[in-house]
């Protein structure tokens, strides 16, 4: 009986465990539906068909390839919305990325009194060290600032040509920004003159590789003008100035009006300058031409805020009073007037006193007339030798007495005025100094003017008959390259460069086309040059493409055979795509055939909106964008530049 009941109780307890256990596998498979279906309709819903879903007991296993990270990402933030977002086992693969595009390489210089500053982005396989090692040597004392990252990508074409003409140009410009990117530099700088800016253009323009793309913009500031002078006179040969000086061409403007409403004829030009001392310059001028011009002869002098009225001699007392007067009520009040009315020349039975000092084309001086003592002939003789050498000075002065005082003075302000001439002659009297000759410097006019002015004072007289007359070129110089592109264009119009038909061979009688056109490139020197080949239609556009790429070779390789430097010629092939003819006619195709010589010019700068050297202060990963942006807006264009049909 007690086994009985033990038995029942046994079993029992295990029907019960075998229930619960079948319970509990139903409560699982009904969970793991549950979660798989839910997830599913949520994935499904979002548009993640890719993805695949296992329920595993509690667990949500996730599979699948997602497109990229952030659908991946997004997918377990869906799913997280329905089961609790531990149950979630990630076991998704992203689809591989293609390689990335490689980034604009560019790089911007600056230079300055301050050092050298690169900043940029370059190839992994330039030579960063020996880079920084040339502008450390450029800069001398000053230091380099590098700021540059490396991205290991191909170098792109042109690159090497850009960041060495780079190089080459920072040398020659102190004060310079450089922009550089492949195939492209953009120079901005700041020479000490107009002849430096000119020199500068050039030397670059013939520097620069043949395919790089080059825009130059090179500055030359205004002179400073001291003192600041303008002188105008009226006398029996017309109205005209000695000097003239404006701060900008509005003031030019203006005072080249005011004189020649005075009786001024011809274009004499006023010298733009730093230096002007009030804002009311150009008014002050107006004023006082106007005023010689009512007195109807004599000269007036600015220096500075100085102004001297000089009349003519003759001239009417009551008429110069009044218009002295107005002039001092209309002049600005920073300018104050000397105004001299001249007495009646008496001149002595022996004549009046003089030095008279000539200068010959040679450079030989010779000193005559008088002087007050001997101290001064001492003085002028050796102040002579100094300005124009020992041997090439002859003195022949005579001491005299009763001399003006300021005697000395004006004889050695002559002297040193004589000097900035080429050949010339100056005579001292007691009421004027007279100078006149020949000078290769343009502006020595306002130069000697200025001169005399502040030596001799405001309220002596003094008289220029300077004529300009530029030096004569050097022997050695090369023809302008526009003179050697006409010339080459010439030569072709007479005889053309002929090829063997259908080939790149050049003919036997186009060979001493071929020397001639050495010779003339031999005068050149070094200038950018392209040498284009074109070809008629007749063909495919392919074929006509490469056979005219292999005729401009054939010409730049017939050149460096002959010893022509072509270090900065490119030959470049244009096919059919640029016709001077009609392609129907037999004609038209023999003219389209042909060979042509173009100047690589540079191009005309583009306005910058921010530089990445001032980009720097705001954020240095904006570098590389403003380099994709500058190359957005300045697209490289395929063909020939400077090209004429």
């Amino acid at each position: 009986m007690r086994l009985s009941s033990l038995f029942i109780i046994v079993m029992s307890f295990a029907l019960g465990a075998g229930l619960c256990v079948l319970a509990a596998g139903f409560a699982v498979t009904a969970v793991e539906r549950t979660s798989e279906t839910d997830v599913r309709h949520v994935l499904d819903e979002a548009g993640y068909e890719w993805a695949e879903v296992q329920a595993n007991g509690l667990q949500v296993i996730l599979s699948g390839t997602a497109p990229t990270e952030a659908r991946r990402f997004n997918a377990i933030s869906q799913v997280a919305g329905v089961v609790d977002a531990a149950r979630i086992i990630d076991t998704m693969d992203i689809t591989p990325t293609a390689d990335l595009d490689a980034p604009s390489f560019s790089v911007e210089i600056l230079r300055n009194d301050s050092g050298i500053s690169i900043i940029g982005l370059i190839p992994a396989a330039t030579d960063r060290d020996a880079l920084v090692d040339r502008l450390t040597e450029i800069a001398g004392a000053d230091p380099v600032s590098d700021l540059l990252n490396v991205a290991d990508y191909p170098v792109p074409d042109g690159w090497e040509d850009a960041l060495g003409f780079s190089v080459v140009a920072l040398s020659r410009l102190p004060r310079s920004k450089l922009s550089v990117d492949p195939g492209r530099v953009r120079v901005t700088a700041i020479s000490d003159s107009a002849e430096a800016k000119t020199s500068l253009e050039k030397s670059l323009t013939r520097a620069a590789p043949p395919g790089l793309r080059l825009a130059l913009d090179i500055a030359a500031p205004r002179p400073v003008i001291a003192p600041f002078t303008l002188r105008f006179l009226i006398d029996e040969n017309g109205a005209r100035f000695d000097a003239c000086s404006a701060e900008t061409e509005k003031s030019r403007s203006r005072i080249l009006n005011a004189a020649f409403r005075a009786g001024l004829s011809g274009n004499d030009a006023c010298t733009i300058g730093m230096g002007v001392p009030s804002p009311h310059w150009a008014e002050a001028a107006e004023v006082a031409i106007a005023g010689l011009a009512e007195l109807g002869g004599g000269s007036v002098t600015f220096a500075d805020a100085d102004v001297t009225l000089a009349a003519a001699e003759g001239t009417n007392p009551a008429v110069f009073d009044r218009i002295v007067g107005e002039l001092e009520t209309e002049l600005p009040d920073v300018f104050a007037l000397h105004a001299v009315l001249p007495e009646p020349e008496e001149k002595a039975a022996s004549g009046p006193p003089e030095f008279v000092a000539t200068l010959s084309p040679e450079g030989l001086v010779q000193l005559r007339g008088r002087v007050g003592d001997e101290t001064l002939r001492l003085a002028a003789d050796s102040y002579a030798k100094a300005r124009f050498g020992s041997a090439n000075v002859y003195t022949a002065t005579r001491v005299v007495e009763d001399l003006p005082n300021d005697w000395p003075v004006r004889v050695l302000a002559g002297l040193e005025a004589l000097s900035m001439l080429s050949n010339g002659a100056l005579i001292v009297a007691p009421d004027n100094v007279t100078l006149n000759g020949v000078s290769q410097n343009e502006a020595a006019n306002a130069e000697i003017a200025g001169l005399l002015a502040e030596r001799l004072g405001e309220t002596e007289t003094y008289e220029l008959d300077i004529t300009y007359r530029p030096p004569p070129p050097p022997a050695d110089l090369p023809p302008d390259p526009e003179v050697c592109e006409a010339e080459l264009v010439q030569i072709q119009a007479v005889n053309k460069i002929q090829f063997e038909p259908g080939s790149a061979t050049i003919a036997a009688e186009s060979l001493d086309t071929m020397n001639e056109i050495a010779d003339i490139l031999r005068e050149c020197g070094e200038i950018r040059l392209e040498i284009q080949g074109h070809t008629d239609s007749q063909g495919r556009e392919s074929m006509n493409e490469q056979l005219s790429q292999a005729r401009a070779q054939s010409v730049l390789n017939e050149l460096r055979s002959r010893r022509v430097l072509t270090s900065t010629y490119v030959a470049v092939g244009y096919g059919e795509s640029t016709p001077i003819a009609s392609n129907d006619t037999e004609e038209g195709r023999e003219e389209n055939r042909r060979i042509e010589f173009r100047l690589i010019r540079p191009e005309p700068m583009q306005p910058e909106s921010q530089s990445t050297l001032d980009a720097v202060a705001a954020d240095p990963s904006d570098i590389e964008q403003d380099a994709e942006e500058t190359d957005a807006e300045n697209p490289a264009e395929k063909g020939p530049e400077n090209e004429q049909n």
